[in-house]
C-alpha cells in the first residue's frame, strides 16, 4: 500500500529520481538527500508504514538484513571507524518523517555527527521487574 501524499513513499517506488544505492520488491536504499556524513544512506520500504509499530514483519526483516549488508558496504568503501544503524520511530523519538525508514551512516572518531544521551540509573531491583514485565508483553 501507498499513501499518494508520502515523499518517502514515491521515493521509495522511483517517483522521483535518487540515487539508489540498492532495490528489490520490498525496498529501495538511497544516497540520503541531506547526510550526516558522506556515504549516509536511507533504506526505505515500497509500501508505507509510518514507523515500526505499523510495518509488516517481513519489511522489517529484510530491512535489517539490508542495513547490515550497506553497513559492511559502507565500511568496505569509506574504511570508516564504525556505523550507525538508525530507525526512530514517532516525534518523541525523533522522527520527523513519518514513514518507515533506517539510516546508515558511516561514522569516524574525530566526525562531527554526535548521536548521545546521558546515561541513567536503574534502583535496585527495578531492571529486573521490568525485565519481567516487559518480557510478559513479547
Amino acid at each position: 500500500m501507498r499513501d499518494e501524499n508520502c515523499i518517502f513513499c514515491k521515493l521509495a517506488n522511483g517517483d522521483i529520481p535518487t540515487n539508489s544505492v540498492y532495490e528489490d520488491e520490498y525496498l529501495r536504499a538511497i544516497m540520503d538527500a541531506s547526510p550526516a556524513n558522506k556515504g549516509h544512506i536511507i533504506i526505505l520500504p515500497k509500501s508505507h508504514a509510518s514507523n515500526v509499530f505499523e510495518l509488516e514483519d517481513i519489511y522489517v526483516e529484510k530491512a535489517f538484513v539490508l542495513a547490515k549488508k550497506i553497513a559492511v558496504a559502507l565500511k568496505k568503501h569509506f574504511n570508516c571507524d564504525g556505523v550507525n544503524i538508525l530507525q526512530n520511530n514517532e516525534e518523541a523519538a525523533g522522527q520527523t518523517v513519518f514513514h518507515f525508514h533506517v539510516h546508515v551512516i558511516p561514522r569516524y572518531k574525530q566526525d562531527n555527527c554526535k548521536l548521545s544521551w546521558t546515561p541513567g540509573k536503574y534502583e535496585e531491583g527495578e531492571a529486573a521487574k521490568l525485565a519481567g514485565e516487559i518480557s510478559a508483553l513479547i
